[in-house]
């Protein structure tokens, strides 16, 4: 399975930082972010064969709700594919007092996946949908208009359940589930996740693991940066 979303060099990082904010032009709505990981996770499993990634993103996010953007990371599945590159769009807002709502699609492209193999090219994207209540929310993501090497991705479902509270100044303690279901399982088979993180001023250490067979348990540390612009 291809695709299977915890979403170094600091010293580069920090300085690619600095430049941004300095050079940067306040626009409203505009920011971008910039993150490190020992590894790349999603939905409980490595996208980087266990090892570090860089990522960068852009976001537009409107008063009225509306939002917009963009993010990219080096992978490493062991094929030709090299950088994930994601775009996405929504709306969010109140359901009333205490209760807020998150709708979107997301398309996840791997622009070189397929320079060996015309049959390896993997894109796919997904309507999402989320409900919050004070520390805790629901989310669902559907998959659709999937790539023929994205056959997993077809009418997938993941519906994943979170909790996150503030332990200490600053500190933020982090609890998550998800379950993973396939409308084909003779091209994947269904699987949950787990994972908890301890989060402060852009660090994040979280562990992370699955059900699968043969899979290990991850240890991940985490470091990330929002820069208006």
């Amino acid at each position: 399975m291809k695709k299977t979303l915890l979403s170094i060099s600091l010293t580069s990082l920090l300085a690619a930082t600095s430049l941004l904010s300095t050079q940067a032009t306040a626009v409203e709505g505009l920011s971008a972010n910039v993150g490190a990981t020992s590894n790349y996770i999603w939905r409980g499993v490595s996208q980087t064969d266990n090892a570090a990634a860089i990522s960068g993103g852009i976001d537009y996010a409107d008063d009225s709700g509306f939002y917009a953007g963009t993010w990219a990371s080096n992978i490493d599945f062991g094929d030709d594919a090299s950088a994930e590159l994601d775009f996405y769009l929504g709306f969010s807002g109140q359901l009333n007092e205490v209760v807020s709502y998150d709708v979107g699609y997301i398309y996840y492209a791997y622009p070189d996946s397929a320079q060996t193999d015309p049959a390896n090219e993997y894109d796919f994207g997904e309507i999402y949908g989320a409900l919050s209540y004070s520390y805790f929310s629901l989310s669902a993501s559907y998959g659709i208009n999937n790539d023929d090497g994205a056959a997993f991705a077809d009418a997938s479902l993941y519906v994943s359940a979170d909790a996150e509270f503030e332990v200490a100044d600053g500190l933020t303690l982090a609890f998550h589930i998800g379950d993973y279901s396939y409308d084909d399982a003779m091209v994947a088979e269904d699987y949950n996740d787990f994972s908890v993180s301890l989060s402060k001023d852009g660090f994040t250490f979280a562990v992370s693991d699955t059900d699968m067979d043969n899979d290990d348990m991850k240890f991940v540390i985490s470091y990330a940066v929002d820069i208006d612009l």
